[in-house]
């Protein structure tokens, strides 16, 4: 009995050491980053600053890994209550979730109280230059000197057939192929068309490598920053050097072109963005044009193979929203004047369904969770505050599953795009955020 009862009293030890050890490692980040702030610290919003080092990085990675990545702030909300805001800290930095229109709105449209805010560890392999490391004024003056370039009817016109013919001998090569990893496919699809509109012809040379480097990248960006080897941050970091001397390569032998013929045709991105001229007569230069094509290439091809998996996948799910896409796209087809071969951007403007159903996906994809924005000085949102310094973390899915804005919010509903916006957050013509 003597033997049981010291037993019992040395797991209760333990058991109280482990207890007092976890309550004391929980107040490191408050000591660390909420005392210096004095008085202040008493509006912040409820939250869990989490770990030393890694805040609550590991819930946030496991929770994302799972098939319920809404858990992750689900547990804020469970553990504080619906209030809208939370404190927290990852990616390496004491941070607010934002989650209600309003503040979402109030935090990504305020550039006197707010700046881009991104992880040193994203801005690292995404470039200094790139749209995520510059300031407000050189982020203007960067979408308007791409704008046209990338996302203008023009340069979309000279593609389109490019893409259309790609499209087509992609579908038919699968149909061939049996049972098929579709995302992988609609990846290597979507790699090579974006390649090929910003390198032309020299893409065909650095297809294989780029797409090899750009795998490891986007593991990078996903991961924590350990730089360390084995560790996916450290490999990224490996081919984002890799990646930025392919890219200087094929620069330079274009300047040089270039110069040897100046009056050459331009054919690509490439040249688009070496003759843009901002309204100070400056060009973009070399780094510049490199973090711009590591940024678009990654995103875009990323973004439009998920994308187009997800809006697939939700067709197949919702035979009726397939049947109202495919009558759109035949009627399309049928009003065709005589002797016209291939799509149109006109005819693309015509598919107003089929860009609900891209819409609607969006919304309950949200592919890019979160926008990364840093407190120029404190700031006072819904009664709380967020410290100057502290990250301010967008957060959208909160938003593009709230029932009051999107009714049965994880039903797929295109038909949802015809009502008039009614949500605050709008940035744009219609109830969602697009990222």
């Amino acid at each position: 009995m003597e033997d049981w009862g010291f037993i019992c009293m040395l797991m209760m030890a333990v058991f109280g050491g482990l207890m007092g050890l976890t309550s004391l490692l929980k107040s490191v980040n408050r000591w660390l980053f909420e005392a210096k702030l004095g008085d202040r610290r008493f509006s912040l919003p409820p939250g869990d600053l989490g770990w030393p080092f890694i805040g609550t990085m590991w819930a946030f990675l496991r929770a994302f890994k799972s098939s319920n990545p809404d858990s992750f702030i689900s547990s804020f909300v469970n553990r504080f209550g619906p209030v809208g805001l939370y404190k927290t800290m990852m990616f390496g930095s004491p941070s607010i979730i934002v989650t209600t229109p309003e503040a979402c709105k109030r935090v990504l449209t305020d550039d006197e109280a707010f700046m881009p805010g991104w992880p040193s560890s994203t801005l690292t392999l995404m470039g200094r230059k790139s749209f995520i490391g510059i300031s407000a004024q050189e982020h203007k003056r960067l979408r308007k000197l791409t704008a046209a370039p990338v996302n203008g009817h023009e340069a979309l016109s000279i593609y389109l057939k490019y893409i259309e013919d790609n499209v087509i001998e992609a579908l038919e090569k699968w149909a061939g192929m049996g049972q098929i990893e579709f995302l992988t496919q609609l990846r290597k699809l979507t790699f090579r068309i974006i390649t090929h509109i910003f390198l032309g012809s020299e893409s065909e040379q650095v297809m294989e490598a780029l797409e090899r480097e750009y795998t490891v990248l986007n593991h990078g960006v996903r991961a924590m920053s350990i730089n360390v080897p084995g560790f996916a941050y450290y490999n990224a970091l490996k081919a984002r050097k890799r990646l930025v001397a392919i890219f200087q390569s094929v620069v330079t032998e274009r300047r040089a072109r270039r110069k040897e013929n100046s009056t050459a045709e331009k054919r690509d991105m490439m040249d688009a963005l070496m003759d843009a001229v901002d309204d100070k007569g400056r060009k973009l230069d070399d780094e510049e044009i490199i973090d711009v094509l590591v940024m678009y290439l990654n995103a875009g091809h990323e973004s439009s193979g998920h994308v187009s998996m997800w809006a697939t996948l939700f067709l197949q799910k919702n035979p009726e929203v397939l049947q109202k896409a495919k009558a759109e796209q035949e009627a399309i087809v049928k009003n065709r004047p005589p002797g016209q071969v291939g799509l149109t951007l006109k005819e693309i403007r015509q598919m107003d369904y089929l860009s609900k159903v891209i819409d609607e996906t969006l919304r309950v994809v949200t592919f890019s969770f979160v926008v990364f924005r840093e407190a120029q000085k404190d700031i006072n949102i819904s009664g709380f505050t967020i410290p100057k310094g502290w990250k301010a973390l967008v957060w959208f899915r909160n938003v593009h599953f709230d029932p009051e804005l999107y009714p049965e919010p994880k039903k797929f509903d295109p038909d949802r795009w015809d009502v008039s916006c009614n949500c605050s957050i709008v940035l744009c013509s219609a109830p969602c955020i697009y990222f």
